[in-house]
């Protein structure tokens, strides 16, 4: 797939060296996205950034990430090559194994990229892979994929999108965020939990009939009534809930037509 990215090579015992430059990007980044999320985060997230111990200084190797969680839930990261085709994805989670492409956005996209680099992916979503209730969820997704049909794995993507990545959840703190896709970005952490969007009870089949774009920040969040939400998903008939979204169809979009001028999302 075309990508402007390239994916940083391991030596032949694994470890990955980064320049300075993106180390330095790492330490900007996870330092001040530590602050925003600090309270808006849901606890399950905060207790799997404590057990992955992320460094600060310096981009963590992939193997310090599989160390924990494999002991926490059997899963491991794959190294991938930036942008990786709906089979290699679903083959991967599949096989309780997370992409995560081996580069890191420069100084000048710190606010903006246009595919998840390594910050967006262990720092989005490691954390949450600690947890056996999110871990199921996204295996079961895995499997489900490979069998589904073209057809059949957009609506799956969409499902994805409002839960994984652009998910939130509510705790007897409150409302909180689960979602990478907002974790690993500044703007739209603060953004999803303020009254500007719309907030939606979490419903597996009106989530699939969402469209969504990629490039804004998000009109509507669907809201789980707790994280066990997931397990339970994944252990209903989820391709049933598919065909019964693709037979009611789309809903109306709640953003405008995608135009160059568009302002582009943080991630």
């Amino acid at each position: 797939m075309s990508t402007q990215y390239v994916a940083r090579e391991p030596d032949a015992s694994g470890f990955i060296d980064y320049p300075e430059a993106d180390h330095r990007v790492w330490n900007t980044l996870i330092t001040r996205q530590m602050k925003v999320v600090e309270e808006r985060a849901c606890q399950d997230y905060l207790d799997g950034i404590e057990q992955l111990k992320l460094p600060h200084d310096r981009i963590p190797q992939l193997r310090e990430i599989n160390h924990v969680l494999d002991k926490a839930t059997g899963w491991q990261v794959a190294r991938v090559p930036a942008l990786i085709p709906f089979q290699t994805f679903f083959e991967l989670l599949a096989d309780k194994r997370f992409p995560v492409a081996t580069f890191i956005r420069t100084e000048q996209e710190l606010d903006y990229l246009q595919e998840p680099d390594i910050f967006h992916e262990v720092f989005g979503h490691c954390p949450l892979l600690t947890n056996p209730w999110f871990a199921e969820f996204t295996h079961m997704y895995g499997k489900l994929g490979l069998a589904a049909t073209k057809e059949q794995r957009v609506y799956l993507a969409r499902l994805y999108w409002m839960t994984i990545e652009f998910g939130l959840v509510d705790t007897a703190h409150g409302r909180r965020i689960y979602g990478g896709g907002i974790l690993s970005s500044p703007k739209e952490t603060v953004y999803s939990l303020s009254a500007e969007p719309a907030h939606q009870a979490f419903d597996p089949v009106e989530a699939m009939r969402t469209p969504y774009r990629i490039d804004i920040l998000q009109p509507l969040y669907f809201v789980l009534p707790d994280l066990k939400r997931l397990f339970d998903l994944a252990h209903a008939d989820i391709m049933e809930m598919v065909r019964t979204a693709m037979q009611a169809g789309l809903h109306a979009p709640r953003f405008a037509p995608k135009n160059p001028a568009s302002e582009p999302v943080t991630v």
